[in-house]
C-alpha cells in the first residue's frame, strides 16, 4: 500500500487528494494544512464584500468532512510542515514526523508585503487572500467606522476588491504603482477600465508609489502617503500587490525553480526531486505558446495541476500541459478579457506580428439592448495564426474570449474565424458574430482592399503634428460630426463621399479616413480605392474608440465640406 502525503489544502491539494483516490482505493493519503480551513474560493472574496456571495460559508468549497468520509483522507488541519527531507522521503511538523511513498506539494503562494514605512506598527490593513484576512477586512474594513478604504495594487483582485467596496457604498482610492491598471492588458484596455471606476466613484492613482502609512496615536493608518507628495487620507488599507510562491521548503532541498521562486515541473507535474509532485501557485508550468516556463496563479489552473498530480502519484500517467494566460475581469457593468500573447509580449519575443480591431454588437441591432465588443486579436505576420486576443464590453465578453482561448490552443488561423460554426439566435449574437467579424476585417486587409491605422498610431501622429500631411476625413453624418470630431477632420458623410472625389484628390495627400465604429469608414474607403485612390487607411474602432482613448477631440466651427 503506498503511502502520500500531501501538504497544502486550498486548491490544487485537495484537488490531488480527491483524483489519488479516485484512482487507488488502497493507498493512505493524508493532507497538511496549516490553518484552520480547506479548500475555500479566494477568488469569491471580493464578491462577499459585497454581498453578491451572501454568507461567509459559500466561500468554503469542500469541507474537510467530506474529504474524511467520503474519499477516505487523512485530513489535518492546523498543523503545518516546517521540514522536509526529500532525501529519505520525510516531512516534519511540530507535532511529528511522517514518511511518504509520494509527496505532492501544494502549498500555493503568500501575499507581497512591500516596504512600506510603519507597515510593522500599523493595524488596520490587511491582505486578501486568506480566510484570516477575509475575516479582518469583514470586521474592520466594511464596518460602520470605516467611511474610506484603500486598495494597493490594481490587479485582477484589486480592482474586483475596489469595486466590490464601492458597491456597499464606501469611499474607495485604488492606487496603482504601474502607470495602467490591469496591467496584463494593453494600456488602452486598462485605460477604458479605469475610466469605468472612475465614473463609478472611485478615485484611481496610477504610477502611484506608496512610501508610507501615517498613523495615529493608535497605531491605525490615517493616511498613505505618496512618493510625489499626496496622501491620501483612510480609515483601512488593503493591500494586493502581487504573491509570491511558498516554496523555500523544496527549494532547501535543491529544487528547480524559476526566478520568482515557482517550482519547475513537467507535463506529469513532477518536480526535479525524486518522488515529488507539485501543483497550484507555487509552480511554473509550460507557456504553450513560448515553450517557456511561465507563472500562472489562477484557480482554473490549480484544479488541473492537482487533479493530475494525484493521479500520477499513485501511478498514473495524466498530462497537464501548460497554460497561456487567459484572464477576464468584471468592472462594474463591463467585463475585460484577454488570451494569448500581446503586442507587449509579442515584441519582447520579437514575434512579427499584425494587429486587427473591430467594434461590433454583440447582439442584433434590432434585439433590445445591443451593446458593442471591442475586439482586438493578434496574428502572425508570416503565418496568419492567432497569437492572442484583448476584449472589452458589456456583454458577451466571456463567450469571445472562450472561443479565441480555443482557436489559439487549436493554432487556427485568423483567416480560420470567418468559417467558424459559432452560436446564433437573437438574444445571444448576431448572425455575424463579433469574432467572425473581426475575420472578414482581417481577411480584407489580408487581401489588401483595407488597411486599419490604431488609435494609438493615430494619437503620435497628431502629437507629432504629423496629420497636416493627411487627408483626415470624417466620414459620419453632419450631426455626428458638429458634436466632436478627431483634430483637423473634414466632415464628407459616407452617403455624400462620391460627391467629393474631385475634391479629394486635388488634396494629393494619403487618407485617413473613420466613422463612428469602423464600418463605414470601411465602406468610404472602398469608393476611394475604386475611384482610383491609394494609401489609405482606416482608423481601427472609429470614434467611439477614439473617445475612449484620448481626450483630444475638437467641436468644429465648418460642418462640412460644401
Amino acid at each position: 500500500m503506498s503511502k502520500i502525503v500531501i501538504i497544502g489544502g486550498l486548491s490544487a491539494g485537495p484537488s490531488a487528494a480527491a483524483k489519488a483516490r479516485r484512482e487507488d482505493e488502497n493507498a493512505e493519503i493524508i493532507l497538511f494544512e496549516k490553518g484552520a480551513n480547506i479548500s475555500y474560493a479566494t477568488c469569491g472574496m471580493p464578491y462577499a464584500f459585497s454581498g453578491v456571495i451572501e454568507n461567509r460559508s459559500n466561500l468554503i468549497v469542500v469541507k474537510p468532512e467530506l474529504l474524511q468520509n467520503r474519499f477516505n483522507i487523512d485530513v489535518r488541519l492546523n498543523e503545518e510542515i516546517i521540514k522536509i527531507d526529500t532525501e529519505n522521503k520525510i516531512v516534519f511538523s511540530d507535532k511529528g514526523d511522517y514518511n511518504y511513498d509520494k509527496l505532492v506539494f501544494a502549498t500555493g503562494a503568500k501575499s507581497v508585503v512591500p516596504p512600506i514605512k510603519n507597515i510593522e506598527k500599523a493595524t488596520n490593513w490587511s491582505t486578501c487572500r486568506s480566510m484570516v484576512d477575509f475575516d479582518k477586512i469583514t470586521k474592520e474594513g466594511l464596518a460602520s467606522t470605516a467611511k474610506h478604504i484603500t486598495v494597493i495594487g490594481a490587479g485582477l483582485i484589486g480592482v474586483e476588491v475596489a469595486e466590490n467596496l464601492r458597491e456597499v457604498g464606501k469611499e474607495v482610492t485604488l492606487i496603482e504603482g504601474d502607470k495602467q491598471i490591469l496591467n496584463m492588458w494593453q494600456q488602452k484596455f486598462g485605460n477604458f477600465a479605469e475610466t469605468i471606476l472612475k465614473d463609478k466613484g472611485i478615485e484611481v492613482i496610477t504610477s502611484g508609489l506608496v512610501s508610507e502609512f501615517e498613523l495615529d496615536d493608535n497605531w491605525k493608518i490615517n493616511g498613505v502617503k505618496i512618493r510625489d507628495g499626496k496622501t491620501v487620507k483612510t480609515d483601512f488599507v488593503i493591500l494586493s500587490v502581487g504573491i509570491k510562491p511558498n516554496t523555500d521548503l523544496l527549494i532547501e532541498n535543491g529544487a528547480a525553480h524559476i526566478g520568482n521562486g515557482a517550482l519547475i515541473v513537467n507535463e506529469l507535474m513532477e518536480t526535479s526531486l525524486k518522488d515529488v509532485y507539485a501543483a497550484g501557485d507555487n509552480v511554473a508550468v509550460k507557456n504553450i505558446q513560448t515553450n517557456n516556463y511561465d507563472y500562472f496563479p489562477l484557480g482554473t489552473h490549480s484544479n488541473k495541476e492537482g487533479r493530475a498530480a494525484g493521479a500520477n502519484a499513485v501511478g498514473g500517467a495524466i498530462s497537464f500541459k501548460g497554460a497561456y494566460k487567459t484572464a477576464i475581469v468584471k468592472v462594474f457593468d463591463y467585463t475585460l478579457a484577454r488570451t494569448g500573447l500581446n503586442p507587449t509580449a509579442l515584441n519582447k519575443l520579437e514575434i512579427p506580428f499584425k494587429t486587427v480591431l473591430t467594434v461590433a454588437g454583440a447582439t442584433p441591432s434590432y434585439y433590445p439592448g445591443q451593446k458593442d465588443l471591442i475586439t482586438e486579436i493578434y496574428y502572425h505576420t508570416e503565418t496568419n495564426e492567432i497569437l492572442g486576443a484583448e476584449l472589452f464590453g458589456e456583454y458577451g465578453v466571456d463567450k469571445r474570449v472562450d472561443v479565441l482561448s480555443t482557436a489559439i490552443y487549436a493554432k487556427l488561423k485568423i483567416t480560420d474565424l470567418s468559417q467558424l460554426d459559432l452560436a446564433y439566435a437573437p438574444p445571444y449574437s448576431p448572425a455575424k458574430d463579433p469574432v467572425v467579424v473581426t475575420g472578414f476585417v482581417a481577411e480584407n486587409i489580408l487581401n489588401n482592399t483595407s488597411e486599419q491605422i490604431s488609435v494609438e498610431e493615430m494619437a503620435v501622429k497628431l502629437e507629432n503634428n504629423e496629420v497636416s500631411n493627411y487627408l483626415l476625413i470624417d466620414a459620419r453624418t453632419a450631426d455626428e460630426f458638429k458634436k466632436g470630431t478627431i483634430p483637423s477632420a473634414v466632415n464628407l458623410p459616407l452617403d455624400e463621399i462620391r460627391n467629393h472625389i474631385d475634391f479629394i484628390k486635388s488634396q494629393q495627400k494619403p487618407i485617413i479616413i473613420f466613422c463612428q465604429k469602423g464600418l463605414r469608414g470601411y465602406l468610404a474607403e472602398l469608393i476611394l480605392r475604386h475611384n482610383n485612390m491609394e494609401n489609405i487607411v482606416n482608423v481601427a474602432g472609429g470614434f467611439k474608440l477614439w473617445q475612449m482613448f484620448s481626450e483630444n477631440i475638437e467641436i468644429p466651427e465648418t460642418v462640412a465640406v460644401k
